[in-house]
C-alpha cells in the first residue's frame, strides 16, 4: 500500500516590515515636550538661543536616529513624525495654552494649527531627505 503523493504545500510568506515604524514616529514626536519642559526648568535660557537648541537637539536626534537606525522610508518617517511632532504640540497647546504657543493665553488663534502642522510636515521632510542621505552614505539605502 502506497501514500500518494501530496503536492508541495507553498511556503508562507515572508513577514514585511511596516510601511511605517509608528513606535518610531510617536517616539520621536515626543521630543515636542522639549520646548515647554526647557521653559519651565530654565534651562537653555529664553527667547531664541532657547528656541535654536531645541530645534537643533530634535533635528539631530531625528536625522541621527533615522539615518543611523536603518529606519525604512526616512522621508515618509520623518514627514509623518513632523505632523505628530505639531499634533503634540497644538494639543499641548490646548491644554496648556501659555507652554504650548496656542489660544487665547498664548497669543495664537486656533487656525494657526493647520500652518503650524504644515511647516513641522515640512521640516520633517527635510530631515528625512537627510536622514536618507546618511542611509546613502553608510551603504544601506532603503
Amino acid at each position: 500500500m502506497t501514500s500518494p503523493q501530496l503536492p508541495a504545500q507553498p511556503s508562507p510568506p515572508a513577514p514585511t516590515a511596516p510601511l511605517v515604524p509608528w513606535g518610531v514616529v510617536a517616539g520621536l514626536a515626543a521630543l515636542a515636550l522639549l520646548w515647554p519642559l526647557t521653559g519651565l526648568t530654565g534651562v537653555l535660557g529664553d527667547g531664541a538661543p532657547r528656541a535654536f537648541a531645541v530645534l537643533g537637539i530634535t533635528a539631530a536626534v531625528w536625522i541621527g536616529v533615522v539615518g543611523l537606525g536603518r529606519v525604512p522610508r526616512p522621508v515618509l518617517t520623518l514627514t509623518l513624525t513632523g505632523v505628530a511632532y505639531g499634533l503634540v504640540t497644538a494639543a499641548l497647546g490646548l491644554l496648556v495654552p501659555a507652554l504650548g504657543g496656542f489660544g487665547p493665553g498664548a497669543g495664537g488663534p486656533a487656525w494657526a494649527v493647520i500652518p503650524v502642522l504644515l511647516t513641522d510636515a515640512f521640516w520633517g521632510a527635510l530631515a528625512g531627505l537627510a536622514a536618507a542621505g546618511v542611509q546613502r552614505l553608510r551603504g544601506d539605502a532603503r
